[in-house]
């Protein structure tokens, strides 16, 4: 099992898994577009166990945190941040898209294409038949009203249903009150929880050796499904975006890095599992046993703080999106010949803050659809984000994840500061060298000198062991000797 895991996160597997399902979904495309089926199972299998992982994790940070000096300050520096990180992202985004120009340099082949996806969407969408009269009141209400997506009113449901936002705030108010117990009412439910986190963390874990399979599946089927002019028209939206996120995911990585105490190669490594698991899976909450275990057992900063962010930033700290939806906003912008001055470039980062928000609990083809968000802000058509970017959204889904996943790290670091380190594992690997540690260096002569000592040493234990034996019989004779003296040597009593 450990050579095949070895084999499923090695960058070179998964790049002849792209090149393999590339192949296939263009020869074969038929066979391509059945290879969705791949990706649909191990994403199946993965929400099977991250859920409920995402619920135990949030329920043992939440008791560690509020257990760590200055429980209040920690968790509003927790959210500040996170809000601030999101805004930040949607900041960067709506820049980088408008120093860029991204949509404003397109040539006139490509505007034509362009419009004419966007009216064949148009046209399609005229016939679509909305039906007024649910037969479930109940879940036309829970679309109408937000509420009830924020609050459950029934915490098994959103877990059976899969609703991260509902399971995520269900498990927060659960957990709070489950950190206020005593330590000898909870000990019993603790036992259990810990049963269940490393059961879920075992089949995560197996689940995501057959990355490789979705890889292969996901390469496949976007080749069968995607138009190569879509691609074309869409390459300098996708070469801003991705090099861009790649940019930021690696300043990221140097942050976390400088403020880790460790050598380059060691945050690399430890990093390598949950960067690929991002990149290459459709679920944001595929990586988190793999995170946790990154920033805790190999980088050491406080377990506590970590099991609480990283399950709850991978459904409300959508950085990535943000960042996402900035640009889509700024490129859609563009094509339709909208100037952008200081009052839209504040709506769009305020708009793509927000569907970064909105999108909480969403994943893969979804998100696109918050980018409504931003685009009714600006007066924009939707249709041009859902015809245009849902083409292209399977393959940006990684980047947005990795973005995401960094900067929640990030986040770790900025509240970690103060707090003492966890236990780092494999300290070895990461070059620092202990002081006051003791060398034993042998030579062959004192190692023959030694084995000689040994040998007499043995020597003198047999000899000693042999001499006691052989007079020990002695004795025993002698007193036996004396215990049968004849009666007629006794003196008689007169």
């Amino acid at each position: 099992m450990g050579l095949l895991k070895r084999f499923s996160k090695n960058p070179l597997t998964l790049l002849l898994c792209v090149i393999a399902g590339s192949g296939v979904g263009w020869l074969l495309p038929a066979l391509g577009l059945h290879a969705q089926v791949l990706g649909q199972v191990y994403l199946a299998l993965i929400n099977m166990a991250a859920l409920p992982l995402l619920v135990v994790a949030t329920f043992f940070g939440l008791r560690q945190t509020l257990l760590l000096p200055q429980p209040a300050l920690r968790l509003l520096m927790i959210l500040t941040l996170g809000v601030g990180l999101v805004a930040i992202s949607a900041f960067l985004g709506a820049v980088l898209g408008l120093l860029t120009g991204a949509g404003s340099n397109l040539d006139a082949p490509t505007r034509v294409l362009l419009g004419m996806m966007v009216q064949t969407a148009g046209g399609e969408a005229s016939h679509t038949t909305i039906s007024l009269y649910g037969a479930d009141l109940l879940t036309g209400m829970q679309a109408a009203s937000p509420g009830f997506e924020v609050v459950p009113d029934n915490f098994f449901r959103v877990l059976s249903e899969g609703r991260l936002l509902g399971v995520l705030i269900g498990a927060l108010i659960f957990g709070v009150a489950f950190a206020a117990l005593l330590k000898a009412q909870s000990q019993a439910l603790m036992g259990i929880f810990e049963a269940i986190y490393r059961a879920l963390e075992l089949i995560i874990s197996h689940v995501n050796v057959f990355i490789p399979v979705l890889v292969f599946g996901m390469a496949a089927y976007f080749t069968a499904s995607t138009d190569a002019q879509t691609l074309q028209a869409m390459r300098s939206f996708l070469m801003t975006f991705f090099g861009f996120a790649l940019i930021f995911s690696g300043l990221a990585m140097t942050f976390i890095w400088q403020r880790s105490g460790l050598s380059p190669g060691a945050v690399l490594s430890a990093f390598k599992t949950p960067v690929l698991i991002s990149l290459t899976s459709a679920s944001a909450s595929a990586s988190i046993p793999d995170t946790i275990e990154t920033m805790s057992s190999k980088l050491g900063f406080s377990r506590g703080l970590v099991e609480l962010i990283v399950p709850t930033a991978s459904v409300f700290m959508r950085s990535g999106a943000a960042f996402y939806f900035a640009m889509l906003a700024v490129f859609v912008a563009h094509i339709y010949g909208q100037a952008i001055g200081l009052p839209e470039f504040l709506l769009i980062c305020l708009g793509a803050s927000l569907a970064a928000f909105a999108s909480a609990g969403h994943n893969s083809l979804a998100v696109v659809g918050f980018a409504s968000v931003v685009l009714s802000m600006l007066n924009l058509p939707i249709e041009a984000a859902l015809v245009l970017f849902l083409a292209i959204d399977l393959i940006c889904e990684g980047p947005r994840n990795l973005l995401s996943l960094l900067l929640a790290c990030v986040l770790i670091v900025g509240v970690s500061k103060g707090l003492p380190s966890a236990p780092i594992e494999n300290r070895q690997a990461s070059d620092i060298e202990f002081p006051g540690s003791v060398r034993f260096v042998f030579s062959k002569a004192s190692v023959v000198a030694m084995l000689a000592c040994t040998l007499v040493l043995a020597l003198l234990i047999t000899l000693v062991g042999i001499g006691v034996g052989a007079r020990k019989p002695a004795a025993e004779a002698t007193r036996s000797s004396v215990l049968e003296t004849p009666a007629s040597t006794q003196p008689i009593a007169r």
